[in-house]
């Protein structure tokens, strides 16, 4: 299965800002965050295909998953 991957702001900072994964079936947004060597907490909002997702949601062929660090401002 193939999957794309989208990271935002800080996440993209000595990795690709888009990219596409072959996964195998079963495989979740979490790891895919590992595979990626995102710590956890860096990995605030997880979306698949624009909807809200948790970590532990299994992808499917074709999904887009687009990855946001915690957002800061003031």
């Amino acid at each position: 299965m193939q999957i794309k991957v989208k990271l935002f702001a800080t996440l993209r900072e000595n990795r690709e800002k888009e990219m596409m994964m072959e996964i195998e079936q079963g495989t979740t947004a979490k790891e895919i965050i590992d595979r990626l060597t995102i710590l956890k907490e860096e990995a605030a909002i997880i979306m698949i295909n624009g909807r809200h997702a948790k970590p532990d949601q299994v992808l499917n062929d074709q999904d887009t998953v687009s990855i946001f660090p915690p957002i800061g401002g003031g």
